[in-house]
């Protein structure tokens, strides 16, 4: 069984369930009740497979979208020069030192120099009784499309901050990864040292994030050890976390601040195509999904515009507010949640759930992904715009309130569909 195939089992169900839905409701009838009893149309079967083969909740280690830093990328290294520099789990070493160009007072640093550096097994002491697990999406600032939703554990940042002792004069942190011993390919970010300490209500710790989706995370995740900032873009997630500096700097020292880049920005709620055909049949309904990445003001439609390539576009008005915007179809949580995960079944309850029911919390959940679907259906031959947007759940509809490519890619999104008779 190709990949294909095996991502559109675990996921016909929740894919049905909806197309079925809009058959009982009478919607485009008779055509969707054809399109519906997919077994006995072999196109119609197709097209709802590849549909559905592109919904998969929690994407696969292998399908994230990757971006590294370094030349060679650290997971090309060899595995003895992995090992060497700290990159296995056996050899991995986190220091937390005092900024020496700074007045920060820590007692107790975490140092190689000083044999006090955290060890993996450290780390694994303090999962024990600390491990968290929580859904995320990991989405690059400039990006259009998510990296890849994933299912993270790790423990929280704070844990081990407290294990240096810091009294004095720390504002900030700012933290770096393994850069093939060249001070030209480090990269690096930032927190204030209140956002590691104390969560924000209803807000996820800061995490030393050692899995992806119950797996050891891989080398070229960032593996062993990497951080995952919840509420933010991936800049804030570095990879190959070797090192944390506690400083008084008060200001934002990030490597993405030199590139023009937003370094606080929180993620933001915007809708993307997953699958759209470029070429339909009139009045032919067709099946369209995509997803929606729920940012820090959530989410409450996502909704499609479609209007002829040729038609004239309003005046001063251009993230078209004024268009006739139709709502689509918010899917509901999956039964199986994909990923790689056995049977798509979620480990030990994510922060987002109830301990009791195991249902999440709220629906959509902040910092992750929902997928939304919809049928279309054009009477009239013809090149046609379409569009696709998110209303945030203070009203305010995607680019706004923030739209910014520099704070994260939010565009509206458009592609072409061309009417054929």
């Amino acid at each position: 069984m190709d990949q294909i195939e095996q991502v559109a089992r675990e996921h016909t169900d929740i894919t049905r369930r909806y197309f079925l839905q809009l058959c009982a409701m009478g919607v485009a009838a008779p055509d969707v009740s054809e399109l519906c009893a997919q077994d006995n149309n072999a196109e119609a079967h197709s097209l709802l497979t590849e549909a559905i083969s592109k919904l998969e909740y929690l994407t696969r280690e292998e399908n994230f979208i990757n971006f590294g830093r370094g030349k060679p990328p650290p997971y090309e290294l060899p595995l003895e020069k992995r090992r060497e520099v700290g990159l296995v789990r056996e050899t991995w070493q986190l220091e937390v030192l005092p900024d020496p160009e700074s007045n920060a007072e820590v007692e107790q640093p975490l140092s190689k120099k000083l044999g006090t550096a955290l060890n993996w097994d450290g780390l694994m002491k303090i999962a024990e009784k600390k491990a968290v697990r929580f859904l995320h999406v990991m989405s690059c600032t400039n990006s259009q499309e998510p990296c890849g939703m994933g299912l993270w554990e790790g423990v929280p940042l704070r844990e081990v901050i407290w294990l240096s002792r810091p009294t004095a004069n720390v504002r900030r942190i700012f933290y770096y990864g393994y850069h093939n011993d060249d001070p030209e390919q480090r990269f690096q970010s930032s927190l204030p040292i209140g956002r590691v300490l104390e969560d924000p209500p209803g807000e996820l710790p800061v995490i030393l994030c050692y899995k992806l989706n119950n797996q050891w995370l891989t080398s070229k995740r960032g593996g062993p050890v990497r951080m995952l900032v919840p509420d933010a873009y991936g800049n804030k997630s570095v990879k190959w976390l070797q090192c944390i500096i506690l400083t008084n700097n008060y200001q934002a020292n990030d490597t993405y601040a030199l590139w023009n880049n937003d370094t606080v920005s929180h993620i933001k709620t915007c809708a993307r195509f997953i699958h759209v055909p470029k070429t339909v049949k009139a009045g032919q309904p067709v099946p369209v999904t995509g997803i929606a990445q729920v940012g820090m003001s959530n989410l409450s439609k996502v909704q499609y515009w479609l209007c002829r390539h040729d038609q004239p576009l309003p005046k001063d008005d251009p993230y078209f507010t004024k268009a006739p915007w139709q709502d689509a179809d918010i899917l509901p949580p999956p039964d199986d949640w994909g990923g790689g995960l056995p049977d798509g079944k979620l480990p030990a309850i994510p922060r987002q759930f109830d301990t009791v029911s195991g249902k999440a919390l709220r629906w959509p959940i902040p910092n992750t992904i929902v997928h939304w679907a919809t049928l279309l259906a054009v009477k009239h031959p013809g090149q046609y715009d379409f569009r696709c947007r998110t209303i945030d759940a203070n009203g305010i509809a995607q680019p706004m309130p923030r739209p910014f490519n520099k704070s994260g890619h939010n565009a509206i999104q458009q592609v072409k569909i061309v009417v054929e008779k």
